[in-house]
């Protein structure tokens, strides 16, 4: 359990919301994992939408990054507008070992530039594998 004043702390901490987008099967699951608990996933299972929270610190300030892992099947596009709406952030991830993962790259771009409506978002790419 957290103490009283770590909670307060914890709760008032600026949270960010950052999406990781990309085709089924790349890795952004053991990625995200990866990053939130230092371990690795060997098998793959794949996701609706899961969340991660992590503490990090960003220009001196602890802060909260929540991460969002999404779907990367073809059947789940209907659902990615609504997460692109509720994200700050991107990392677009791709497996250098498929081509096709990497061709999909500019799709998920021209998506968030699109759903976000700004071309000045932070966005990552990420080659996994």
């Amino acid at each position: 359990f957290l103490s009283s004043q770590s909670f307060l702390f914890y709760l008032y901490m600026t949270a960010h919301k950052v999406c990781v987008l990309g085709d089924g099967g790349v890795g952004k699951t053991a990625l995200t994992i990866q990053l939130c608990s230092n371990h690795f996933v060997e098998e793959y299972d794949p996701t609706i939408e899961d969340s991660y929270r992590k503490q990090v610190v960003i220009d001196g300030l602890p802060c909260l990054l929540a991460i969002l892992d999404t779907a990367g099947q073809e059947e789940f596009t209907a659902l990615r507008d609504q997460w692109i709406r509720d994200c700050e952030g991107f990392i677009i991830i791709y497996s250098i070992t498929g081509r096709n993962s990497f061709n999909q790259v500019t799709a998920f771009r021209n998506q968030v530039l699109k759903v976000k409506d700004t071309d000045s978002i932070p966005m990552m790419l990420v080659g996994n594998k």
